[in-house]
């Protein structure tokens, strides 16, 4: 009589090779699962605190007023982070008066150089998870594959030694080995997708970041906010004002 195939019957035919198989499976999909999770959620509450942020910035009458609300809110986003680094930096520089190797160079320089390791910072911190996303995404079909050809191989002996080679003894066991392929496609197609999203996410924002530091370090050398905000896409090349771009 023919026995009843299926997921069940599979774990219970599998050796132990494929039963760590299934293991690392689940352990990359719990972990892609939950990069998904809180990522996604702490780029919404990053995104919603960094809207506060700017809008308390472009409203505030000065730089002190910013300080005070940073002071009394807290860094919670990369805007606010650049700011709080640029702030830092221009009094850092001011009163140590450059005596170290680090606040080397006149105050546009010091500055420069404080903003663009904020968002150095800040672009570590985005990426996040992002090699854990590649490598599940990358590797998880791989190792499916290497699941479905070790119980096609231990299925296609079993057969072998019962002697019986019919098309309706070969089906059951060579389709139950597939279940690996398609659960390693289950694993890789999530992170694929978010490792994307998030990316694309991620590149929009440091956009929008790199922008605002150029305002910022305008703002902080003039005394005066731009009239027309650049937006760059390149990486940030701070210059001292009055020299040609």
């Amino acid at each position: 009589m023919q026995p009843n195939l299926g997921f069940g019957h599979f774990l219970a035919q599998a050796d132990g090779v494929g039963h760590f198989l299934l293991v690392v499976l689940a352990l990359m999909s719990i972990a892609t699962w939950y990069l998904i999770v809180s990522k996604a959620w702490s780029n919404w509450a990053m995104r919603r605190q960094a809207r506060e942020f700017m809008r308390h910035f472009w409203e505030a009458p000065d730089m002190q007023s910013v300080s005070n609300f940073l002071k009394q809110h807290g860094v919670r986003d990369p805007f606010s982070h650049v700011t709080h680094h640029g702030l830092r930096a221009a009094e850092q520089h001011r009163d140590r008066g450059g005596k170290r190797m680090v606040e080397s160079g006149s105050a546009d320089d010091f500055l420069t150089r404080a903003l663009r390791r904020a968002i150095e910072q800040d672009t570590a911190r985005l990426e996040y998870g992002h090699t854990v996303l590649a490598s599940v995404a990358s590797s998880a079909p791989f190792i499916g594959l290497f699941g479905t050809v070790w119980g096609i191989y231990h299925a296609l002996l079993a057969i072998g030694m019962s002697g019986q080679g019919t098309l309706d003894k070969v089906a059951g066991p060579v389709g139950e080995a597939l279940i690996m392929t398609a659960l390693g496609l289950a694993v890789a197609i999530p992170a694929v997708l978010a490792y994307n999203a998030f990316t694309r996410a991620n590149r929009l924002l440091l956009t929008e970041l790199d922008g605002f530091a150029h305002d910022l370090y305008a703002f902080m050398s003039t005394g005066n906010r731009n009239e027309a905000p650049a937006r760059k896409s390149g990486p940030i090349v701070l210059r001292p004002v009055g020299e040609a771009a």
